[in-house]
C-alpha cells in the first residue's frame, strides 16, 4: 500500500511518501529508500509545513542525494534554505548534525577537541583525555548529514580542513585515527579483520553521509569568498525567494482579516525593494521572510498604517541617507503604502493583566488604537505583570507611551531591535516593556571583539582539573524564559552575530559541547514520539526553549555610506523587527525632567530644553554632535544637580557635559554662539570666581570642600586609603568641589584632561580627604574584555585558579574602583562598564555575575551583591591628536559625570609651584608659568602638537631646589630635549621661552650695556634766597576760596580688554631693556601721555587706556572716551567698571558753550589748557592751573572741596617739591617764586598763603666776575629730597640737609643744598653742559623738514631719588653719536635716546630706544605731545618707561643696584654648567679625522650603514651624506635608524671642510633645481611663500603621520600557532590544542566591508581683481597664495587618504581650474605654477564676483562624488554687498548640503562687513582673518578639528 500526500493539485511535482510496503519517499520520479534512525532525537521534527513550490528543491537534493554529491544552497539571507534543507532531512529521515560558522569557527569546532576526564592533570598518554569527536567527524562516521551554515562567515583557513573529507570521504585526525571512504574500507576488509582496521586506527565513514552547506552569495554580501578548491566539490543550488504567487498566498492565509489589495501592495513594494535595480541603488534587500509575523500584526490591528509597519521591517529613514529614503518612499507611494500620516498608530497601553484562562507565560493585553480598545494575548514572564504608568522610576509621555504599544505588537510575532542614539532611553523603554509584562531581564553587553563562544557556551575546569562547558547568560535565559538584552548590537561583528540567527528564526540553537536547545513546540513533539521523559531527553543533552523568551537588542542609529558604521545589513533586517527611539519632544522632556527631579528651577529647565532642542534641530554636524553630549540622561544628570545646587551656573553644566575644554575650536565655537543665543550665560565673573572659597577642612568626622560637605567614610581596609603628597590650589580644590557634588548625588565620576595636569593626584587626594578605600586598574592598549572582567591564571598543577580581580573586590568591599588610562583600552573593551555603571549588573568571565539588588543575590549561588558604597572614577586623556586614544568620553562619557581637569590657571600654578620650590626665586617661577602657559595655548591653537603640563613644570622646580646653582636655561632643556632634532619645533619653543625671559642659548658674557661717558665736575654755581617779610618787597597775601566739587554722572562706557604679548628683552644678551610689548591701537591713534602708579601703567590718547602690570597675562583695558566730552574737564574714571564722573571745579564755566573747534592737538590756537600736579594724589588731593593764570585750583578727593587760590602773578610751571611749599615759575621772566601754605587747607580762619620770591644770585669767580648762573625754567623739580648718602655722593663731601634734584636745559642735573625748608641761603650745586639743550623738534624723519612749533606739551625728563639720576628723553640731534659709536660704526635707526646722568657714579650714558614699528600717518600731531617720539616716566626706584608714537611700550632699568641685581639673576638662569669644569672618567673619540666631503657609494640593496666614510645613506659616519655624521656636503635619508655622532665631535671639523660640504650641498641644490627645470630665482621666489607656512605644514604633517600610524595600529590576531598564550585559551592548551596564541598583527579588512574611501577636500580661492587691487595695502593675496601653498605641500603623498583641488572664482568666472584633483603637482616648479597662475589671473581678470555660485557649485558638485567626508574651504574677502550678495544668502549656501562641510574664510574687508557676516552665518562655519596672516592657521584649525577627526 502506498501513501500519497499532494500538497497541491495545480503543483506539477508530486510529492509521495510510503511508509509500509517500500520504505520509500519519492518527489516526482525521484525515490528514495529510507531508514530507520539509529539516533531519532537527531531527526528534524516539524519542518513539513512549507509551500508546494520548494519540492523542486528537495528533488534537486534528493537527486544529488542519490549521487553521494555535497550541495551548496545559496541565496539571499533569511531563514529559508535553513527550512527547505531540514524538510528534507525530515522527510527523508536522515539524522543532522548542524554547524553555525563564524570568524570565531576553528579547526577544532569541525574535527576534534579534547577534553580532560577523570581528575588528574598529568598526562602520560592520551588515555586520561577523552578526544572530544566534532561533528564534522560524528557526521561521517554515524552517516548524518552535515549542515554548515554561514560559509563566508568562516576564516578561509578553516573550511580546507573538510576538502578531502567532501571529496575523497577521508580525514585524518589528531588522535592518529584515520577515516576512510566506505568503498576502500569494505575492499580493505574483504582482506583483513576489523580488529587490525581497528588497531590501524581506521574508521569507516558512512555512505549515508553528506554535506549541505548553507551560503550567501559574496560579493553581493558581506563575507569571505568561497576558496576555489572547496568550491569545485559542492553541486550549488540557487534558493531565492518564493515566487510572488506563492507568497501571495502564504500571506493571505496568515491575514485573512486583511484585504487582499493591501496585502499584495506589501508584497509587491517587498519584492521591488529586493531587485537588481534597487540593489545597484545602494538599497539593502528588503527582509521578505518577515513578511508573515507583520502580516499577523495586521490581521489583528487592520486599521495600522502599512507604511509604519514598514518602518519596523525595513527602517530606512534611520539607516540610508537622503537619495535612499527617497528612492524607498518613491516606492511606497508608487504601491500606495504612504499611508502613515492617515493612518492611526496605537496611542497607549490600556492596560496588562494575566491571561484570561490562567496560561502560564501568558498576558492579556491592551492597546489604545483609533478611539478603540483591542486585547490580544502575548508571552510574558513568570512574575506578574504590571500595570502600565505605575512605576516610580519611570515617566510616561505620549511618545513612549505610543512606542510601548507598539513594541507590544511586534513582541507578538517577532524579536525586536530598539534603534536610538545614547542616552535616550532604550534601556529605560525595555526595563519598562519587561516590567509590565512580568519579564526577568538579562543585560548582555555585547563588544567588538566577542566571540560565539562569549554568547553561547565557554570553557571551565571542575574543582577536580576536569574540563566543563558553562552554558552563557543567553542560553540560561533562553530556557527560563527571561527577556534577553543584547546591549550594543552595532558593535559585534557580523560574523560573530550569525550563530544567533537560527536561534531568532526557529528558536532552535546547537552549542559545543552537543546540547541541543529546541522550540517548545518541536521539544513537545520529539518527547511524545519518542516517547521520552525530561530526564531523558536531558540525559541526551535535549532541552526546550522556553515559549516566552525574547530578545530586545540595542543599537546606536547606523551611519549611511560609512565603511564602519553602517551596521545594519540584509542579515541583520532578517532577525528583528526594528523601533527607532527618537528624541523626546520638548514639552515631553520637560515633564520627563520635573517628574524625576520635582524641585529643579522651571527657568533653569527651560534654559537647557531651548539650548538642547536648537541643536538637535539643525543640520550642522557640528551642532548635532553637541547635542548628543545633551541626550535625555545628560539632562536628567544636570537637573539632578541642579535640583541640589541651585546657585550653579546652567553654563557650567552645559560646558561640563560637553566637555567644552577638549571639543575642537570649531566645535567650541559653536557651543559658545549656542549658549549666546540662548541667553545662557557661559560662566560666572571671573572675579568672583576668585572670591569664592576653595579651601577644604575635616572638622567632627565631616569633610567640607568650599561650600560642600559630606561625612567621612571609616573603612575596614585602612592601608587602601590613598595617600599622597599633594598642595592645595584653589583651581585644583574647585574641581574636587565639583566631583564631591556629584559623588554624594551617587555618580560615577570621569576625569578627562591632558597629560600631567594631576588627574591621578586630584582622585588620590579626593579619597584621601573621604578616608575611602580605593582599587587602582591601569587599562592598556593591548587588554582584551576578558582581561578587564577578570584574569584567570594557572598553577603548575594546570589546577585553574581563578583570581578575583580589583573590580570584583571593590564591588564586594565598597571600595572605590579607579581606572586608569581608560582611553587606552579599546572602547569595546571599557563598553563592559555600561552595564556595571547603567544597572548595576555584570556577568563576569567565571559566570558569576555582580547584581545591585541583595535581594536577588542572595537567591543566586554565582551572585556577586554589590556594595551600596561601591563607586567608579575614571581617568581618561583628552581626545583627539596627540594622544591617539579611544574616544571613551564619545562612547561611554553620558553615564558618567564629567570633570574636564586642566592645567592650573598662572595664579593657582605659581602657588603649587612655590610649594615645591620655596627657595627658587618668585621671578623664575613666574618666568616658569608664563612660558608654560603660552606653549599650552599655542598647543590649544594647534600651533604646536604636545601639550605642556604641569608635572613637566614641576620637575623643573624640583631641579632647581634641589640644584640652585644649575641655571634655568639648562634646567629646561629636560623637558625640550624631546623636540631639539625637530627645526621648526625647536624655534617655537626657543622664540617662547625667550619671550618670557627664559635666556635659553645665551651665554654670561653677552652682556651689552649702554657706553659710559664722564659727567663734567660738579661744581657750585650759585645761591637762591628765599626773601621774607619786607627785607627786599613786601610779603605777598594770596587769598583762598572754598567750595564744594559738583560731581556729574557717572556714565558708564565700554571697558575692553586686550590681551597683551608681553617680550622679556634679555633673552640672547643683557641690556638695560628688560621688557617691552605693543599696545593695540587704530592708525587715527596716537599716544599722548604716560604716567605710572605703582605696577600699573597709563598711557593717554585720545581714547584713554591702562594697562595693569601685575596681571601675569597682560591684559590692555581701553575706556572709550568720545568727542562730546569738552577741554580741560577733569573726569574720575572707575577703570574696573567703566564709570566716568565728570568734576566741575569752576561753576561759572560751567553754563559756557563748548567750542566745536576745541582739540588739543588741533593745529589752530585754541584755549589754553588745564594742566595738573600729581605729586601728591596719593594723599588724595591734585593741584590745577592753566598756563599763563594767575589762580590755583587745589582738588581735595577726600573733603570733596575745591580750593581756589588767587596769585598776584601769572605763572607758567608749578613744581610741587614738598606738601606746603611749591615752586611757582613766573610767565615770561622765568622768575621763581615760593607759595607755603598751611598743611590742611582752610585748617586756619585766615586760610591765606603766602608768596615768596626767590632771588638767584651767581658765585663770585674773583676779579668782579661772576659764575654767570642764568635764569632757566626748570623741567623737572623733585618732590622729595635725595637721601643723604646719595647726596653726599653727589656733592663729593659728607653733608645733611635738606635738597631737591633740579633739572634744567643748560645743566645735566642740579642739587639745591636747604631748599625748601631753610630760611638762609640755599646753595645751588651744578653738572654743566658744555651747550644747552634745545626744546622744539629736530628736522622730521619721516618728512625731512623742521617742524618748530614752540615748546612741547610733555617734557620728557624725570628723576629717580633712590638710584641718584636723572633721565631725560632726547632726540639723535642733541646726542654726542661720536662718542658713543666707533667711527666706522653707522648709528642706529632710533626714535630717541635715553640720557641717564647717574650722580653716585659720575657717569654718563646714552641708551638707544629702538624706532618705532609703524608710525601713526597723523605725524603733525606729535610734535604737540612732545620733543622725540617718545614720551617718559619714571616705574619703580629704578627704572623708567617708555613709550612711542606708534604704542610700543618699553620697561627700562637704569639704577646701578638694580642692573647689578639684575645682572646676578640673570646670571644664575643661565647657570654656570657650560663653564665648570666636569670629570669625565671615560672618553673615546671616533680616532677618525673627516678628510673630503662626497656623496659616497649607492649600496643597491639598501642595507644600514653606521660609521666609517663609505657608503651613502649611512647614519653616525663622516664625509658622505648622510645622517646623524660628521663633514659631510648634505643630509641623506635611506629610511634606517639613525646613529648620532656628537655634537663636540661636530664642532670639531675643520672650517675647510665645512666649507666644501657648503658648496658641495649647494651644487646639489642647483643640479636638483635643474632636474626639475627650475631657476634660482624661481626657487627663491617659492621659498617666499613655502618658508611663511613652513612651520603650519610641518605640524599639519606630524598630525597626519600620527594618524596614519593609529589607523594601522596592530590588533590582537586569535587562534595563532604562535605568540602569547591567550587568557582566553588556557583551557584549551591544557587539553592539548595547539591554536592557542595570540599575537600582535596588522588586522586585515573584513573582506566585503566597503573600501576606505579618501577624504574630499575642495579649496576655493579667491582671484578677483580686488584681491590684486588690495594686495598693497594688506596683503591679501600673497596671503592667499601662502594658503593654497600650504594645502599643496601638507597634502603631498597623502592622496589616499585626502583627495583635493583648487579652483579659483573672480568676475571671470566661478570655476576657474587651478589644481585637479587627479593632476596634483609634485615638486616646487608644479607648485610656483599654481601660485603664478593665480597671481596672474587675479591681475588680468574682468571685475565681478562669483563666490556665491563658486560655491554652490562645489557643494554641489562635491556631494555628488563618492568620499568619505567632503570639505569646501571658501577664500575671498567680505565684499559681497557691493554685487548685492546677502548674508543669508551665503549661509544658505554654505549649509545646503549636510554631506559637504562649507566653510568661509573671509580676508578683507571694508568697515565691519566681514564681522556682520560672521555674525549671520553658521557658527563654526566663517573665519575673519584681518590679519592675514592667520589663514594658515586658520586651515590647520579646519583640518585639525574637523577632517582629521576620524581620519
Amino acid at each position: 500500500m502506498k501513501t500519497q500526500l499532494q500538497f497541491s493539485s495545480t503543483a506539477k511535482t508530486q510529492l509521495q511518501l510510503s511508509n509500509i510496503a517500500e520504505n520509500t519517499a519519492s518527489i516526482g520520479d525521484i525515490s528514495y529508500q529510507l531508514k530507520t534512525p539509529r539516533n531519532p532525537e537527531f531527526v528534524p521534527i516539524n519542518h513539513n509545513s512549507m509551500p508546494q513550490v520548494v519540492s523542486q528543491h528537495l528533488r534537486w537534493i534528493m537527486q544529488k542525494d542519490l549521487l553521494g554529491q555535497d550541495v551548496f544552497l545559496i541565496g539571499p539571507p533569511g531563514p529559508l534554505r535553513r527550512a527547505i534543507a531540514m524538510q528534507y532531512l525530515e522527510l527523508t529521515k536522515r539524522e543532522v548534525e548542524y554547524v553555525a560558522l563564524s570568524r570565531d569557527t576553528t579547526e577544532t569546532d569541525l574535527k576534534q577537541r579534547r577534553e580532560i576526564r577523570s581528575g588528574t592533570a598529568f598526562f602520560i598518554d592520551q588515555a586520561n583525555a577523552m578526544r572530544c569527536v566534532q561533528c564534522a567527524v560524528r557526521a561521517a562516521t554515524e552517516g548524518r548529514i552535515l549542515v554548515l551554515e554561514g560559509l563566508e562567515k568562516a576564516e578561509r583557513n578553516v573550511l580546507p580542513v573538510l576538502n578531502n573529507l567532501l571529496e575523497n570521504r577521508e580525514m585524518q585526525l589528531e588522535d592518529g585515527r584515520f577515516l576512510m571512504s566506505a568503498q576502500r574500507y569494505d575492499k580493505l576488509l574483504q582482506e583483513h579483520t576489523k580488529e587490525e582496521l581497528d588497531l590501524w586506527k581506521i574508521v569507516r565513514v558512512s555512505e549515508d553521509f553528506r554535506v549541505i552547506a548553507l551560503g550567501l552569495p559574496v560579493p553581493r554580501y558581506k563575507g569571505n569568498p568561497l576558496d576555489p578548491p572547496l568550491r569545485s566539490r559542492f553541486q550549488a543550488r540557487d534558493i531565492y525567494y518564493l515566487p510572488f504567487k506563492d507568497q501571495l498566498e502564504l500571506l493571505y492565509s496568515t491575514g485573512q482579516n486583511v484585504p487582499a489589495e493591501r496585502v499584495s501592495q506589501l508584497l509587491s513594494c517587498a519584492t521591488t525593494l529586493c531587485s537588481q535595480e534597487s540593489a545597484t541603488l545602494g538599497l539593502p534587500d528588503f527582509p521578505v521572510d518577515n513578511l508573515p509575523p507583520a502580516v499577523k500584526v495586521l490581521d489583528l490591528f487592520p486599521m495600522l498604517s502599512a507604511q509604519q509597519l514598514i518602518q519596523r521591517l525595513y527602517p530606512y529613514e534611520a539607516m540610508l541617507n537622503k537619495e535612499g529614503c527617497n528612492a524607498v518612499e518613491g516606492v511606497l507611494s508608487r504601491f500606495e503604502l504612504l499611508d502613515g500620516k492617515r493612518q492611526p498608530s496605537p496611542r497607549a497601553v490600556v492596560h496588562v493583566e494575566p491571561a484570561p484562562d490562567a496560561q502560564p507565560g501568558q498576558a492579556s493585553v491592551t492597546l489604545n488604537i483609533a478611539d478603540k480598545n483591542i486585547s490580544f494575548q502575548v508571552p510574558a514572564g513568570p512574575r506578574p505583570p504590571r500595570p502600565p504608568n505605575t512605576s516610580p522610576t519611570f515617566i510616561s509621555t505620549p511618545t513612549h507611551a505610543r512606542l510601548l504599544a507598539e513594541m507590544m505588537q511586534s513582541h507578538l510575532v517577532k524579536d525586536m531591535c530598539l534603534i536610538g542614539a545614547k542616552g535616550f532611553g532604550k534601556s529605560v523603554i525595555a526595563r519598562e516593556f519587561a516590567e509590565m509584562l512580568g519579564y526577568s531581564i538579562e543585560p548582555i553587553m555585547l563588544y567588538q571583539d566577542m566571540t560565539a563562544r562569549d554568547l553561547l557556551q565557554q570553557r571551565y575546569t571542575l574543582p577536580n582539573g576536569d574540563t566543563a562547558w558553562r552554558a552563557s547568560p543567553l542560553v540560561n535565559a533562553a530556557q527560563e524564559g527571561k527577556l534577553v538584552l543584547l546591549d550594543g548590537i552595532h558593535r559585534v561583528n557580523l560574523g560573530t552575530l550569525a550563530v544567533l540567527s537560527r536561534l531568532l528564526h526557529d528558536r532552535e540553537l546547537a552549542l559545543y559541547d552537543g546540547t541541543r536547545l529546541l522550540r517548545w513546540d518541536r521539544y513537545q513533539n520529539m518527547k511524545e514520539q519518542l516517547q521520552l521523559t525530561d530526564s531523558e531527553m536531558q540525559q541526551r543533552s535535549i532541552f526546550p526553549i522556553h515559549p516566552s523568551f525574547r530578545v530586545i537588542a540595542l543599537a546606536e542609529p547606523p551611519v549611511a555610506g560609512s565603511s564602519s558604521q553602517q551596521w545594519l545589513g540584509p542579515e541583520l533586517l532578517t532577525m528583528f523587527f526594528f523601533h527607532t527611539v527618537k528624541p523626546l519632544a520638548k514639552a515631553e522632556e520637560a515633564a520627563v525632567i520635573h517628574g524625576m527631579t520635582p524641585n529643579v528651577p522651571n527657568e533653569a529647565v527651560e534654559q537647557l530644553l531651548h539650548l538642547t532642542h536648537s541643536l538637535r534641530r539643525t543640520n550642522d554636524p557640528t551642532a548635532q554632535s553637541l547635542a548628543s553630549s545633551l541626550s535625555t540622561r545628560q539632562l536628567l544628570r544636570i537637573c539632578r544637580r541642579l535640583s541640589q545646587y541651585p546657585e550653579e551656573s546652567i553654563g557650567h553644566a552645559v560646558n561640563k557635559a560637553c566637555l567644552s575644554r577638549f571639543l575642537p575650536s570649531l566645535a567650541r565655537s559653536s557651543l559658545q554662539k549656542n549658549l549666546a543665543d540662548c541667553s545662557i550665560e557661559e560662566q560666572a565673573d571671573p572675579a568672583a570666581e576668585q572670591k569664592q572659597d576653595h579651601t577644604c577642612m575635616v572638622r567632627d568626622g565631616v569633610l567640607t570642600i568650599g561650600k560642600v560637605s559630606a561625612p567621612v567614610y571609616n573603612p575596614d581596609e585602612k592601608m587602601k586609603v590613598p595617600d599622597v603628597l599633594f598642595y592645595e590650589n584653589a583651581q585644583h580644590m574647585a574641581v574636587m568641589e565639583d566631583m564631591l557634588k556629584d559623588f554624594l548625588l551617587g555618580e560615577h565620576l570621569l576625569l578627562v584632561g591632558n597629560q600631567g595636569v594631576g588627574k591621578n593626584k586630584i582622585v588620590d587626594r579626593f579619597l584621601h580627604l573621604l578616608n575611602r578605600p580605593r582599587e587602582y586598574l591601569q587599562l592598556h592598549s593591548q587588554d582584551v574584555v576578558m582581561e578587564c572582567q577578570c584574569r584567570e591564571n594557572s598553577d603548575l598543577l594546570y589546577v585553574l585558579v581563578l583570581c578575583a580581580c580589583v573590580k570584583v573586590k571593590a564591588v564586594k568591599m565598597g571600595h572605590i574602583l579607579v581606572i586608569d588610562e581608560a582611553d587606552k583600552a579599546p572602547t569595546n573593551v571599557t563598553c563592559i562598564l555600561k552595564t556595571l555603571v547603567e544597572s548595576g549588573e555584570m556577568i563576569l568571565a567565571d559566570g558569576r555575575r555582580i547584581v545591585s539588588d541583595p535581594l536577588e543575590a542572595s537567591g543566586r549561588p554565582n551572585a556577586i551583591p554589590m556594595h551600596p558604597d561601591f563607586r567608579m572614577i575614571v581617568l581618561a586623556n583628552r581626545p583627539g591628536f596627540p594622544f591617539l586614544g579611544n574616544d571613551f568620553f564619545g562612547s561611554l562619557g553620558d553615564i558618567f559625570s564629567c570633570h574636564a581637569v586642566d592645567n592650573p590657571k598662572p595664579q593657582a600654578e605659581f602657588a603649587m609651584l612655590k610649594q615645591y620650590g620655596p627657595d627658587v626665586p618668585d621671578a623664575v617661577l613666574q618666568k616658569l608659568v608664563a612660558a608654560f602657559g603660552e606653549l599650552r595655548g599655542m598647543a590649544d591653537q594647534g600651533t604646536i602638537t604636545y601639550p605642556y603640563s604641569t608635572r613637566e613644570v614641576v620637575n623643573i622646580v624640583k631641579h632647581l631646589q634641589k640644584f640652585p646653582e644649575e641655571g634655568l636655561a639648562n634646567v629646561v632643556r629636560n623637558v625640550f630635549d624631546f623636540d631639539s632634532y625637530n627645526k621648526d619645533m625647536r624655534e617655537v619653543l626657543i622664540t617662547a621661552l625667550h619671550k618670557h625671559g627664559i635666556p635659553i642659548g645665551a651665554k654670561p658674557s653677552s652682556v651689552h650695556l649702554a657706553k659710559e661717558l664722564p659727567l663734567p665736575d660738579c661744581r657750585m654755581a650759585g645761591h637762591w634766597t628765599i626773601n621774607q617779610g619786607g627785607n627786599v618787597r613786601r610779603k605777598l597775601l594770596c587769598p583762598t576760596e572754598s567750595r564744594r566739587i559738583d560731581i556729574k554722572g557717572p556714565v558708564f562706557l565700554r571697558v575692553q580688554g586686550f590681551p597683551l604679548e608681553r617680550h622679556e628683552a634679555r633673552a640672547m644678551s643683557f641690556t638695560e631693556e628688560h621688557a617691552h610689548w605693543q599696545i593695540p591701537m587704530n592708525e587715527v591713534n596716537i599716544v599722548c601721555d604716560v604716567t605710572t602708579a605703582g605696577e600699573n601703567i597709563h598711557y593717554g590718547l585720545p581714547e584713554h587706556k591702562t594697562l595693569n602690570l601685575s596681571e601675569w597675562l597682560f591684559l590692555f583695558f581701553c575706556i572709550y572716551i568720545y568727542e562730546i566730552i569738552p577741554t580741560n574737564t577733569v573726569l574720575h574714571i572707575d577703570l574696573v567698571t567703566g564709570a566716568v564722573r565728570r568734576l566741575v571745579l569752576s561753576p561759572s564755566k560751567e553754563d559756557e558753550p563748548v567750542r566745536k573747534s576745541s582739540n588739543w592737538w588741533n593745529s589752530k590756537e585754541s584755549q589754553p589748557g588745564y594742566k595738573m600736579c600729581r605729586e601728591f594724589a596719593h594723599k588724595n588731593w591734585l593741584l590745577f592751573y592753566m598756563a599763563d593764570g594767575n589762580q590755583l585750583d587745589v582738588l581735595d578727593v577726600l573733603e570733596g572741596q575745591v580750593h581756589t587760590i588767587s596769585l598776584p602773578i601769572n605763572i607758567k610751571s608749578v613744581f610741587l617739591v614738598a606738601e606746603d611749599r611749591w615752586l611757582l615759575i613766573e610767565s615770561k621772566t622765568d622768575r621763581k617764586f615760593l607759595l607755603t601754605k598751611p598743611m590742611q587747607m582752610g585748617a586756619e580762619e585766615s586760610g591765606v598763603c603766602q608768596l615768596h620770591s626767590i632771588s638767584e644770585e651767581a658765585v663770585s669767580t674773583g676779579f668782579g666776575i661772576s659764575s654767570g648762573m642764568e635764569p632757566a625754567a626748570p623741567q623737572d623739580v623733585s618732590s622729595e629730597q635725595l637721601p643723604n648718602e646719595n647726596l653726599s655722593t653727589a656733592l663729593g663731601q659728607k653733608i645733611v640737609s635738606p635738597n631737591r634734584l633740579i633739572c634744567d636745559t643748560n645743566t645735566y642735573a642740579s642739587v639745591i643744598v636747604g631748599f625748601p625748608d631753610l630760611l638762609s641761603p640755599n646753595e645751588v650745586y651744578s653738572f654743566k653742559r658744555s651747550s644747552p639743550l634745545t626744546e622744539g623738534r629736530a628736522p622730521d624723519m619721516f618728512f625731512g623738514s623742521s617742524r618748530q612749533t614752540g615748546p612741547a606739551k610733555r617734557v620728557n625728563c624725570i628723576s629717580l631719588i633712590e638710584a641718584n639720576q636723572v633721565i631725560r628723553a632726547l632726540p639723535p640731534a642733541q646726542v654726542p653719536l661720536a662718542d658713543i659709536f666707533p667711527k666706522d660704526v653707522t648709528p642706529p635707526m632710533t626714535a630717541a635716546y635715553l640720557e641717564v646722568v647717574d650722580l653716585n657714579s659720575k657717569k654718563l650714558k646714552y641708551i638707544p630706544v629702538p624706532r618705532a614699528s609703524s608710525m601713526s600717518p597723523y605725524t603733525a600731531w606729535i610734535s604737540k605731545v612732545s620733543d622725540t617720539d617718545v614720551l617718559l616716566a619714571p616705574l619703580g626706584s629704578g627704572g623708567a618707561v617708555t613709550v612711542d608714537m606708534g604704542g610700543y611700550v618699553r620697561l627700562w632699568e637704569t639704577g646701578i643696584d638694580t642692573l647689578q641685581r639684575s645682572l646676578l639673576e640673570w646670571r644664575n638662569m643661565i647657570g654656570s654648567e657650560d663653564g665648570r669644569p666636569v670629570q669625565i672618567t671615560i672618553q673615546r673619540d671616533s680616532g677618525l679625522d673627516v678628510s673630503s666631503p662626497k656623496h659616497g657609494k649607492i649600496d643597491s640593496k639598501n642595507a644600514p650603514h653606521v660609521g666609517g666614510n663609505q657608503w651613502a645613506g649611512g647614519t653616525g659616519g663622516r664625509d658622505t651624506a648622510g645622517l646623524g655624521g660628521k663633514g659631510g656636503p648634505y643630509r641623506l635619508d635611506a629610511g634606517h635608524q639613525v646613529y648620532q655622532v656628537s655634537q663636540a665631535e661636530k664642532d670639531a671639523v675643520p672650517d675647510e671642510v665645512k666649507r666644501a660640504a657648503r658648496e658641495m650641498a649647494e651644487k646639489a641644490f642647483k643640479e636638483r633645481l635643474k632636474e626639475i627645470e627650475m631657476s634660482e630665482y624661481d626657487a627663491a621666489t617659492y621659498d617666499r611663500f613655502s618658508g611663511a607656512v613652513r612651520r603650519q605644514v610641518q605640524s599639519l604633517r606630524i598630525i597626519l603621520d600620527s594618524l596614519q600610524a593609529k589607523g594601522k595600529e596592530r590588533q590582537w590576531l586569535k587562534n595563532q600557532a604562535l605568540g602569547e598564550l591567550d587568557d582566553a585559551k588556557i583551557i584549551d592548551g591544557l587539553t592539548g590544542e595547539k591554536a592557542i596564541y595570540k599575537r600582535r598583527g596588522e588586522l586585515e579588512p573584513e573582506l566585503g566591508t566597503p573600501q576606505q574611501k579618501p577624504k574630499r577636500l575642495r579649496l576655493l580661492a579667491d582671484v578677483s581683481g580686488s584681491m590684486y587691487r588690495f594686495n598693497g595695502v594688506d596683503g591679501r593675496l600673497e596671503r592667499s597664495m601662502e594658503a593654497v601653498c600650504m594645502v599643496m605641500e601638507a597634502l603631498e603623498s597623502y592622496e589616499h587618504k585626502f583627495k583635493y583641488d583648487i579652483v579659483g572664482h573672480s568676475g571671470d568666472g566661478f570655476d576657474i581650474e587651478l589644481v585637479k584633483c587627479d593632476k596634483v603637482p609634485k615638486n616646487n616648479k608644479q607648485r610656483l605654477r599654481v601660485l603664478k597662475t593665480m597671481h596672474a589671473h587675479s591681475q588680468f581678470c574682468m571685475s565681478g564676483d562669483y563666490t556665491l555660485e563658486g560655491t554652490e557649485h562645489a557643494v554641489n558638485q562635491l556631494a555628488r562624488e563618492e568620499a568619505d567626508e567632503h570639505f569646501v574651504i571658501v577664500l575671498s574677502d567680505a565684499n559681497l554687498e557691493r554685487y548685492g550678495i546677502s548674508p543669508d544668502r551665503f549661509a544658505r549656501v554654505l549649509t545646503s548640503n549636510p554631506q559637504v562641510h562649507a566653510f568661509a574664510i573671509f580676508i578683507g574687508s571694508l568697515g565691519d562687513q566681514a564681522d556682520r557676516l560672521q555674525r549671520t552665518l553658521p557658527a563654526g562655519r566663517s573665519f575673519v582673518a584681518m590679519d592675514t596672516k592667520q589663514i594658515p592657521q586658520i586651515l590647520q584649525q579646519i583640518f585639525t578639528s574637523t577632517m582629521l577627526s576620524n581620519a
